[in-house]
């Protein structure tokens, strides 16, 4: 992956051997219902952000019987510096997935379905289409599932954004990811001000919207409050915050490992500022305890 060099960038050299603090260890994902939801993403084809970007708390949400699903494919037309998801030209396009994955939720009876996707700059409409029609499936299949959909950039395609997200979800989420210093760093493919936009415009649509940002990047604590208030006056409802985990040694290093105590201000911080719900610990990711943000 190639990164542009800028001002404030990470020093990979003095971070690569960091050793994960205590509060960062997990357990393996073990037990019955974890089993069953494994067994029904391996029957149903489908695939899921939890395995694909190595989520830390995929034992313990598999393991309450629900994961994250994504869709379009697990091949994506960006090359972030941050994801453990492949990059590259994406062959899958599945008109039946949007069935498959209403099938799957209604086996595993999700109270609280959260829908992701890899980028497919390359389609005209983003993917959109099958993004709306999977969520018509599941509301279909689930009248009583409440949905939350996680989209990637539209590159300002905004018909294509509409299209996301006026099938019935009642969540939409988009992630900022980091501060706007790295973001050619970071999201070489985005851009700040665009992904804000984004989140403005599904705001004035009339959903709840929501983002997350990764912390140990190298960001300040002021840039971290900057992007809260980039953030509320775009119409975010929902923030949020986590540790940044190197996937492999060909992603970005670890700059540093932000401890417990500072998340926790983060969180009252950003309530006092005005959002709605702020998640933030070391091990939060975008879906983590979702439900709540009903």
């Amino acid at each position: 992956m190639i990164e542009l060099p800028i001002i404030g960038a990470v020093d990979d050299t003095a971070t690569k051997h960091k050793k994960k603090p205590d509060w960062l260890r997990v357990k393996l994902p073990t037990g019955e219902s974890y089993r069953k939801v494994r067994s029904l993403v391996d029957e149903y084809k489908l695939h899921t952000i939890c395995q694909s970007g190595n989520c830390p708390n995929m034992g313990e949400c598999w393991g309450e019987g629900t994961a994250t699903f994504m869709i379009l494919g697990n091949v994506c037309t960006r090359s972030c510096s941050f994801c453990a998801v492949k990059t590259g030209r994406p062959t899958e396009y599945d008109e039946d997935e949007p069935l498959r994955v209403a099938q799957a939720v209604f086996l595993m009876k999700v109270k609280h379905a959260v829908i992701t996707s890899v980028n497919r700059d390359e389609l005209k409409d983003r993917g959109a289409a099958i993004w709306h029609q999977t969520v018509r499936n599941i509301k279909s299949l689930c009248p009583d599932t409440t949905i939350e959909t996680l989209i990637p950039d539209v590159k300002s395609s905004w018909d294509a954004l509409e299209t996301m997200i006026s099938a019935g979800q009642e969540v939409v989420s988009h992630n900022m990811e980091t501060v706007e210093r790295l973001y050619r760093l970071v999201r070489p493919q985005a851009k700040y001000a665009r992904s804000l936009e984004q989140i403005k415009r599904t705001k004035e649509y009339g959903k709840r919207t929501k983002s997350g940002i990764m912390l140990g990047l190298g960001e300040t604590k002021e840039e971290v409050i900057q992007a809260m208030d980039d953030l509320l006056a775009h119409g975010c409802d929902v923030l949020t915050l986590g540790q940044y985990l190197q996937p492999t040694k060909m992603h970005l290093a670890v700059a540093e490992f932000v401890p417990p105590a500072l998340f926790a201000e983060y969180k009252e911080i950003g309530l006092a500022k005005g959002f709605d719900f702020v998640e933030s610990g070391p091990l939060v990711r975008s879906s983590y305890h979702a439900e709540r943000h009903i």
